[in-house]
């Protein structure tokens, strides 16, 4: 065999093998063969910007090849790859509460106008129409907006799973949705709330939500092997999922950084350990009735808080201790904002509440950051203005 023709062998890509390549455009190009699918040749081409990018789409697409993951249909429609999307990413991975609202989403708005598309076939401007005249029904922009977060998300898989070659919900044009400034309570109307609280039996929820800034859902999965009460410390590991009553789930903290141990400020220990005390008469008081749970805040029984309920008490309270209303949530806005008003690092912020990032906390909290930023031009002049000594000759 000739040198030409043994190259030409030796470079020959076989069924299942895949290629990558680098393009004119800069962008990387990854092709693979499928092989034979209903009588014909199935072949697939992929691009990304960096080569990882197309080699994970490849790896994927040969593990279809290989056998180790579901051949793709070339003609599912977008309403059963959505269903798939639901049932085998969302519904394992994510709370309860998000894959409700990916469902609706799906249900309500997506399927019933794309739902009969193939996957394959799917166009921006078909995704632009959905958006468009889901916004000329009346829905809200934060609707809308969340109609197409959900679609993105989907193709996004759809991608990986090599069903198709981009995500055409990407390049739509959506409806910009102002983000809701945040209301927290002030230094006095805090210190109100407390006050009206007195001998709640939920006092030291509202206590460590308005002192620690914890999300609701963090506060009601808290047990008591979370708390060292003689350390003054609290780790926060998991959130309550709560639909209905009897049907709760506790689930990992939303990401990595809301894993945190935070140091307990002793109003907090002090209204803990008069809720031990007061959920100990509970106990006895139950007798039998009593689920436990470990948990730290609970029902007259031992079990699982309702959100929704709590809300409804805290609402109660806002009125008796003549404060405007506010949300449950923001509660945790105004522990951030305290914080930041006393001159906390913002780094500090961000840990203590257990932001996925530094950015995200600066631009939750801007409002306060005017008189963050007044005080340390305070603090600089004190470090920079010369002091005056007593008896200085003065020009």
């Amino acid at each position: 065999m000739g040198g030409d023709e043994a190259k030409r062998t030796r470079s020959r890509r076989g069924h299942g093998e895949g290629t990558i390549s680098k393009r004119r455009d800069g962008r990387w190009e990854a092709r693979v063969d499928l092989g034979w699918m209903d009588g014909k040749r199935v072949r697939r081409t992929f691009y990304g910007s960096t080569r990882n990018e197309v080699a994970a789409t490849l790896r994927k697409a040969l593990e279809l090849v290989s056998g180790q993951a579901e051949l793709p249909d070339a003609q599912i429609r977008v309403g059963e790859f959505l269903d798939r999307w639901l049932d085998g990413v969302i519904k394992p991975t994510r709370q309860r509460s998000t894959w409700a609202g990916y469902e609706v989403n799906v249900r309500k708005h997506i399927k019933p106008k794309l739902g009969h598309v193939r996957l394959a076939k799917l166009t921006p401007a078909q995704v632009q129409a959905l958006i468009n005249s889901t916004l000329d029904e009346g829905y809200s922009p934060r609707t809308v907006q969340y109609v197409h977060a959900t679609l993105r998300a989907a193709l996004s898989i759809a991608v990986k799973w090599g069903l198709v070659v981009r995500n055409v919900a990407v390049p739509v044009n959506t409806v910009t949705v102002d983000r809701e400034p945040v209301r927290p309570f002030t230094a006095d109307e805090a210190q109100q709330v407390l006050r009206a609280a007195g001998t709640h039996r939920l006092a030291a929820f509202f206590t460590v939500a308005m002192a620690v800034g914890l999300r609701p859902s963090e506060a009601l999965a808290l047990t008591w092997s979370d708390l060292d009460l003689a350390a003054g410390n609290v780790n926060v590991r998991r959130a309550l999922d709560r639909r209905r009553a009897g049907d709760f789930e506790f689930k990992a903290t939303k990401s990595r950084r809301s894993r945190r141990t935070i140091p307990l400020p002793s109003v907090c220990v002090q209204a803990l350990l008069e809720h031990r005390r007061r959920q100990a008469q509970e106990r006895l008081s139950a007798g039998e009735k009593w689920t436990d749970h470990d948990l730290v805040f609970t029902t007259r029984t031992g079990g699982p808080l309702d959100r929704t309920q709590v809300s409804r008490q805290f609402a109660r309270l806002l009125e008796k201790a003549g404060v405007e209303h506010r949300r449950l949530y923001d509660c945790r806005h105004t522990a951030a904002s305290l914080l930041l008003a006393q001159g906390i690092a913002p780094r500090i912020v961000m840990e203590t509440l257990g932001h996925s990032s530094y950015a995200l906390t600066m631009e939750t909290y801007t409002h306060v950051m005017p008189e963050v930023m007044r005080d340390a031009a305070d603090a600089m002049d004190r470090a920079l203005q010369p002091k005056s000594t007593e008896g200085q000759q003065t020009a």
